[in-house]
């Protein structure tokens, strides 16, 4: 049983104990966790307190609940969210266009001040910042910055991001409950200038989105594109 874990324990420590175990991935997508009176055992809790902290997962759609079928952690969960992030290198080949990308920075860095409203971090959190080009048909299509928190995705800190993008990894192996996107108009500074050949000051598209599991932060991105992008949407 976990350290934190004491007898008694409220349905909320044991949501976020449960959370934990999913997040770290000990229990895998489509695995089915201990039933009800197997966690009530290990807690040194009534069952009604699990079955509590279940339906509040079974809610936010990170588990799966079957009478007599058990409850599965559930297989693909960003999928429940309204938010849906694309794969870069994806958009580029259904235009029929060559993808590639070329890794600029990656080091640790801490989280700017100014992103503080955007990206909820606490100032001990260990960031992985990476700057990325992602380019169709050897023209720049989108110059990326992004914080990863190695908190929520220690795995991320190893691995080789030359062979696959930071975007392509997080939407594989990173779900996310929630999240959050803006969309704006910015001028090119010297560097975007020489990024997408363009003169200093001219008009580029850009987003910021951030993503969370349950309350922990995982990354923030911002995606500036070349100019004349145009997105489109469909609802």
């Amino acid at each position: 049983m976990n350290d934190t874990i004491k007898e008694g324990t409220s349905w909320t420590l044991i949501k976020e104990e449960v959370l934990r175990r999913i997040n770290e991935r000990i229990w895998q997508p489509g695995d089915i966790i201990p039933n009800e009176s197997e966690l009530a055992e290990e807690f040194h809790c009534a069952r009604t307190t699990v079955n509590r902290a279940l339906r509040e997962l079974a809610n936010s759609g990170i588990v799966t609940r079957k009478r007599k079928a058990g409850t599965r952690v559930a297989i693909n969960p960003p999928h429940k969210a309204v938010l849906t992030i694309p794969i870069i290198r994806e958009e580029v080949e259904a235009k029929g266009a060559t993808y590639r990308q070329t890794l600029l920075i990656r080091e640790n860095r801490s989280l700017p001040a100014f992103l503080g409203g955007a990206f909820r971090v606490s100032d001990d959190t260990p960031l992985l910042y990476t700057e990325t080009v992602h380019f169709s048909d050897n023209q720049p299509f989108i110059y990326e910055e992004r914080y990863t928190s190695l908190l929520a995705v220690p795995d991320f800190e190893t691995l080789d991001l030359e062979r696959l993008t930071a975007n392509e990894w997080l939407v594989q192996n990173a779900p996310y409950t929630g999240g959050d996107a803006s969309f704006f108009a910015i001028s090119a500074d010297s560097r975007l200038a020489r990024a997408f050949d363009i003169p200093i000051g001219g008009a580029l598209f850009a987003t910021e989105r951030s993503t969370w599991f349950a309350e922990r932060p995982i990354t923030h991105v911002r995606l500036i594109y070349h100019p004349g992008y145009r997105m489109r949407t469909s609802f």
